[in-house]
């Protein structure tokens, strides 16, 4: 974009006695005025670019960490859909808003450095720090609208996801009851669900058919736990009226011919009984993934009070309410920090380098969240005071953005983005000189280049494409990574969790961001490398060249369709097993129970001819089931005809049978008048899966 720097025009009057000037509209505006405006418009066309597409990929996250889950099988309306997304957006602001600003202003004062219109102003009389005014006022902008995100909006939509999640999360209690699928989130009681069959009957309200529920509270916990023994209470029911009660996150059950079975420590004792009917509360587990925590959701004036008011406050509370207060506080000058430094290093560009310069935009932002979350930890940690802590990153970019800005019109002043370009291009010279062999050691063979791949056009797109490609994925893996770290960065304070267990789980959170930011980063890169050759009129030199721009986009086809393969193994081999893990971290950093991820058995198996298998471990080498208690069910009249529990079950491949091993057997009866209970020490009956 090139400066107007015309003098201003005049007309004058026809009449002789208005011999006057008259500007016109063009000439209004004064050469100072015009490269104001040129400013920030270069500036701010590529910020807003920058803040959308970042926002983008951290809303694609939030959203997709439970939302969509949620709004499935909640069945929402379209409306309440729309109402959702939109309230997801603002929660993204403090940390895409900061990255686009320096964004904005690093490419679009190196394009114009490069174009030589710095040089032009300068040789006008116009110093180049005059550049930093309207950037500075752009940066200003993204600083209120930042700040009202952090201070006000960001509060309010996180307090209206949680209540519209909880409503729909309750309201959608029988609906997410599917027939014939073990149901485990009731955990009051904790109980495993399995139904039948399910008929609406209005409303939300509907009738179960045939329910079995397994009761599988720890003995210790139960009413009677002086006597009740290892194995799960089982409830079973011919039909149930289920009605939710949204309120209390529960569904109530009322039973109809029920039957309940329950052995003791002693095996010898066994409690069978019927009755015509019943009732049963199931209270479902609240989920923890779409319910944000108090003190994000409080107005900036709430928490405050929490943070240093309120005298009755959790030490651990009260350190988190602080942290929380000071990340609205110190994130909004972030823009105007990073565009402070980001002036001199654009407007000090030799060469066309908006390659560099994104590079270096990440780089920056990576160094600014690093050192903030560093700061956080010493405050969690107590070695520095929270209000100093996170008032540090933002002290030291100041400091840096002064020195830089005070430089920047002394003779000598040095092309920072040209360096870092040099620095990358010479990098990538050391490690293709590393691949190569030495010339004394090559052997002679003859080689051919086929007409229509020349290397030169393939080289030269796909250099272009592959750095794009991994500049844009790194920067999206970062910037989700930052956001991540600082949604859990409350569960860190509140359960004690350490900082290598955040980075472990970082760490192994990295694959999936990877598998899910690799399509649109493909994208990003395929428009930014044509949109590049397009303005510098490579494709016409191309086409003038008899290079078609089919012909072009060859390699990158190619490099598509690689990445495409690559994409497929690495979700096969990698990403299961990293996801994984990083969900049993996630567990342990939100307070959960840790459970393990080397095989994720289900510990209710339905076998054949209405079976109910349940164990308390298997063992994959051995193909056998530790602490395991059958169930097997009369399924005219729905009750357990026989019942077996064992210390070891282990499949016989020649008999095609589960051998158990140290265990009993119970036969009912349908009038609970016979039992007969049988001492084992192995037994291979008719139960097989």
């Amino acid at each position: 974009m090139a400066l107007p720097l015309n003098p201003p025009e005049f007309e004058t009057s026809s009449a002789p006695d208005e011999q006057r000037p008259v500007r016109t509209h063009r000439a209004r505006m004064s050469p100072i005025g015009l490269v104001s405006r040129s400013v920030f418009a270069e500036v701010s066309t590529a910020a807003i670019v920058g803040i959308s597409l970042f926002t983008f990929i951290l809303f694609l996250q939030r959203v997709g960490s439970g939302l969509f889950s949620l709004l499935v099988r909640a069945s929402a309306t379209p409306k309440t859909v729309a109402y959702l997304f939109a309230l997801a957006i603002p929660a993204s602001f403090p940390f895409t808003v900061p990255f686009g600003v320096l964004v904005g202003v690093l490419i679009g004062l190196s394009r114009m450095s490069s174009d030589g219109e710095i040089t032009a102003l300068r040789s006008a009389g116009v110093p180049g720090r005059r550049v930093s005014f309207p950037a500075l006022v752009f940066a200003f902008i993204a600083t209120l609208g930042t700040a009202a995100s952090t201070l006000w909006l960001t509060p309010w939509c996180l307090r209206e996801t949680s209540r519209i999640a909880e409503q729909l999360s309750a309201a959608q209690l029988t609906a997410e009851v599917q027939p014939r699928v073990f149901e485990e989130q009731f955990q009051k009681p904790k109980v495993v669900l399995y139904v039948y069959d399910i008929t609406p009957i209005t409303g939300l309200i509907s009738e179960w058919k045939r329910v079995f529920i397994a009761d599988v509270t720890p003995p210790e916990d139960r009413p009677n736990k002086s006597t009740s023994g290892d194995g799960p209470r089982v409830t079973l029911a011919q039909s149930a009226i289920a009605r939710p009660e949204p309120q209390f996150n529960r569904i109530q059950l009322n039973l109809d011919q029920t039957s309940t079975y329950e052995a003791e420590k002693d095996y010898t004792h066994y409690k069978a009984s019927r009755f015509p009917d019943g009732t049963q509360l199931l209270e479902a587990e609240r989920s923890t993934d779409t319910k944000t925590h108090v003190e994000r959701e409080l107005d900036t004036r709430p928490l405050y009070r929490m943070a240093y008011k309120t005298p009755d406050v959790d030490p651990s509370a009260r350190t988190e309410a602080r942290i929380e207060l000071f990340q609205r506080l110190t994130l909004p000058p972030a823009c105007l920090l990073l565009a402070l430094v980001g002036i001199p290093l654009g407007v000090s560009s030799r060469r066309s380098a908006k390659s560099s310069a994104f590079v270096l935009t990440v780089l920056l932002a990576f160094f600014y969240y690093m050192g903030w979350m560093a700061m956080i930890r010493l405050a969690q940690q107590g070695r520095l005071r929270t209000e100093i802590a996170l008032w540090v990153p933002d002290a030291v970019f100041f400091i840096i953005g002064t020195i830089l800005m005070f430089r920047m019109e002394e003779p000598g002043d040095r092309d920072w983005v040209g360096r870092v370009r040099v620095w990358l291009r010479q990098a990538g010279k050391r490690l293709e000189g590393a691949g190569q062999v030495k010339k004394s050691t090559v052997i002679p063979r003859i080689t051919f280049r086929l007409p229509l791949f020349p290397q030169i056009v393939d080289s030269y797109m796909l250099g272009g494409f592959l750095f794009w490609f991994i500049t844009v994925l790194v920067s999206f893996v970062v910037i989700q990574h930052i956001y991540t770290f600082f949604e859990l960065i409350g569960d860190m304070i509140r359960n004690h969790i350490g900082m290598n267990v955040m980075l472990k789980y970082l760490f192994y959170l990295t694959p999936k961001y990877l598998y899910d930011s690799t399509p649109i980063s493909v994208l990003v890169a395929v428009l930014v490398r044509f949109s590049i050759l397009t303005k510098n009129n490579e494709v016409t030199a191309f086409k003038a060249s008899g290079v078609s721009v089919y012909r072009m986009a060859v390699p990158v086809w190619l490099a598509a369709a690689g990445l495409c393969g690559a994409l497929f193994l690495f979700d096969h081999t990698v990403v299961p097993e990293a996801n994984r893990i990083q969900d049993g971290l996630r567990n342990q950093i939100k307070g959960k129970a840790v459970q393990t991820y080397l095989r994720p058995d289900r510990k209710f198996v339905r076998g054949a001819d209405g079976r109910f298998y349940y164990y308390k471990l298997f063992d994959n080498k051995e193909n056998a089931m530790l602490g395991v208690s059958v169930f097997e069910i009369d399924e005219k009249k729905f009750f357990i005809s026989r019942q077996i529990a064992a210390e070891k079950a282990r499949w016989e491949p020649s008999i095609k049978q589960w051998v158990f091993q140290n265990g009993w057997r119970r036969d009912l009866k349908a009038d609970k008048d016979y039992i007969h209970t049988t001492a084992f020490d192995n037994f291979a009956g008719e139960t097989r899966t």
